[in-house]
C-alpha cells in the first residue's frame, strides 16, 4: 500500500468519526431524549474546553516522549471506548462529563493527524505543500460519508450513531499502530518554560491593537460556527414533522416520483434524510477552498474575511425563512453558502496571522488563532446560545422551539459582527499581501508587540 493511500485512510477515518455524531447529536438530544437547550449548549462547549489545553499538552508528549503515531492511536482507542458508553447515559449532567472526556481524547488527534502525515511524507521525500492537501480533502469526504451513513441507516435520532463513531475510532486507533514510526523529535532538547510550552508567549501579540481586534473577531466567529453545528440538524428534524417522508425503497420508483412530482418528492427525501441535506455544507467546503486563491488575490484578506461574515448572515437568514416544502431551496442554498462562511474566515485568518507575525512565534500565534475560534469561541457560543434559546425561544412545554426567531437572532448576531468588523478592523490590502502569505517575512514579534 502506498504512503499516500495509507495517509488518505487516516484522514478519511479521522473525520468520519466526527461526522458520525457532530451534526446529528442535536436530533438525539432534543428529539429522543428531549433534554433542555441550555444543557445542550454545554455539550458543544466540551470541544472548546478540550481545545484550549489538550492539543498543546499532547504535542509536548509527542515531541519529547512518545511516538506520534502510537499516541495518536491510543487516544483514538480511548475515545472509542468512551463513545461506547454514551448510549448508557440517562441524564444530561452525566452526558456533559462523558462528552468532555471524549473530546479530551479526540481534539488533540486533529493536530496529531497533521503531525503524523507531515512526518511520514517528509521521510518519503514528498512535498508536503503539494501532496498533503489532496490527502486532507478525503477528511471532508469522510465527514460527509459518515453523515450519509448515519442518515441512511436511520440513526440520526438514535444512540446507534455513537456506536458507528466508536467503531471507526477503535479501527483508526488500531490502524495507527501499523503506520511508519514517528519518534519524538525533541527528546534530548532542554525543557522550555510552561509559558513557551503552552504557546502562551503569543498572547503578547494582544498588545498590538490590530492583532487584538482580529483575535476578538476570531472568537466571535468561532461562536457562530458552533451555532450551525449544534442546531442545524435538529431544526430540520422539527421542520420534517410537517412533511410526509418518502416511503419508497426502489430507485426506479423514486425516479418516477421525481419526474411526476419533483417538489413533494424532494421534500419527502429531505424529511427522511435531514443529515444528507446538511452534508451539502461539507461538500460546499471543498468547492469554496478552490476559490480562495482567486478571492484573496482580487480582494485581499480583510475583504475575504468580511465576505465570510456576510455569508454567515445568509446562512442563518435562509434557515429562518426556509422550510422543507416551498422553501427547500433556501435550506439548500444556506448549506451551499456555508462553504464560504466557514472556509473564507478560517483560511484567510490563518494567512493573516502568517503575514503579521515573526517566525519565532508563528506556530504559537496560529495556536492562539485556533484557541480563539475552536476554544474560547466554541465555549462561549455553545453555552450562551443554549441559555438564550432555552429562555427566549422555547415554548412552555420545554420542547417546541421558535426556529424562525432563533435563526433571525443568529443572523442579526452575524450582521452586527460584520458591521463592527468593517469599522474596527484596520487592515489595508496590498498587491504583495498574498505573495507575503506564500513567502512570509517576519513582521511582528513578541518584543515589537
Amino acid at each position: 500500500m502506498s504512503t499516500k493511500l495509507r495517509l488518505t485512510i487516516l484522514s478519511f477515518l479521522q473525520f468520519f468519526i466526527w461526522g458520525s455524531w457532530l451534526i446529528t447529536i442535536g436530533a438525539y438530544w432534543f428529539q429522543t431524549k428531549q433534554w433542555s437547550g441550555a444543557q445542550f449548549g454545554a455539550i458543544f462547549s466540551t470541544m472548546g474546553i478540550a481545545s484550549i489545553f489538550m492539543p498543546s499538552l499532547m504535542g509536548i508528549v509527542a515531541d519529547k516522549w512518545v511516538n506520534a503515531e502510537k499516541l495518536y492511536g491510543a487516544l483514538h482507542i480511548l475515545g472509542g471506548i468512551v463513545l461506547c458508553t454514551v448510549p448508557l447515559v440517562t441524564d444530561p449532567g452525566t452526558m456533559f462529563w462523558v462528552m468532555l472526556l471524549n473530546m479530551i481524547f479526540y481534539m488533540p488527534t486533529l493536530a496529531l493527524s497533521i503531525a503524523v502525515s507531515y512526518s511520514v511524507l517528509k521521510r518519503e521525500g514528498l512535498d508536503v505543500v503539494k501532496d498533503y492537501p489532496p490527502i486532507r480533502v478525503w477528511g471532508t469526504v469522510g465527514f460527509v460519508v459518515a453523515m450519509w451513513t448515519v442518515s441512511l441507516l436511520g440513526l440520526e435520532k438514535s444512540s446507534g450513531q455513537f456506536y458507528v463513531a466508536a467503531g471507526a475510532a477503535i479501527l483508526l486507533g488500531l490502524y495507527s499502530f501499523t503506520l511508519p514510526k514517528c519518534p519524538p523529535t525533541a527528546r534530548d532538547t532542554p525543557s522550555r518554560s510552561l509559558v513557551d510550552v503552552l504557546g502562551l508567549k503569543s498572547f503578547a501579540l494582544l498588545r498590538d491593537t490590530k492583532m487584538l481586534t482580529f483575535f476578538l473577531f476570531a472568537l466571535l466567529l468561532g461562536a457562530a460556527l458552533q451555532l450551525t453545528n449544534a442546531y442545524g440538524d435538529t431544526f430540520l428534524h422539527d421542520a420534517s414533522k410537517t412533511v410526509t417522508p418518502i416511503q419508497t425503497e426502489s430507485w426506479s420508483q423514486l425516479l418516477a416520483d421525481l419526474a411526476s412530482s419533483p417538489l413533494s418528492t424532494l421534500s419527502g427525501l429531505a424529511a427522511k434524510y435531514p443529515a444528507i441535506i446538511m452534508s451539502i455544507s461539507q461538500i460546499s467546503e471543498t468547492l469554496f477552498i478552490l476559490a480562495i486563491p482567486f478571492f484573496l488575490r482580487r480582494f485581499g484578506i480583510k475583504q475575504v474575511m468580511f465576505f465570510s461574515m456576510i455569508a454567515w448572515v445568509l446562512r442563518f437568514g435562509l434557515f429562518a425563512f426556509g422550510d422543507l416544502q416551498s422553501g427547500l431551496w433556501m435550506i439548500i442554498l444556506s448549506c451551499i453558502v456555508y462553504g464560504m462562511a466557514f472556509d473564507f474566515f478560517n483560511i484567510s485568518g490563518s494567512l493573516f496571522v502568517e503575514t503579521q507575525t515573526a517566525p519565532s512565534i508563528r506556530a504559537s500565534a496560529q495556536g492562539l488563532f485556533m484557541m480563539m475560534t475552536n476554544g474560547f469561541g466554541a465555549v462561549l457560543g455553545s453555552s450562551i446560545s443554549g441559555i438564550v434559546i432555552e429562555r427566549y425561544f422555547t415554548a412552555a412545554d420545554g420542547v417546541t422551539k421558535d426556529w424562525h426567531g432563533i435563526w433571525l437572532a443568529f443572523a442579526a448576531y452575524a450582521l452586527v459582527i460584520a458591521v463592527l468588523f468593517v469599522v474596527l478592523f484596520r487592515h489595508k490590502h496590498t498587491p504583495q499581501e498574498v505573495a507575503q502569505a506564500e513567502h512570509p517575512e517576519p513582521l511582528l514579534s513578541v518584543e515589537q508587540a
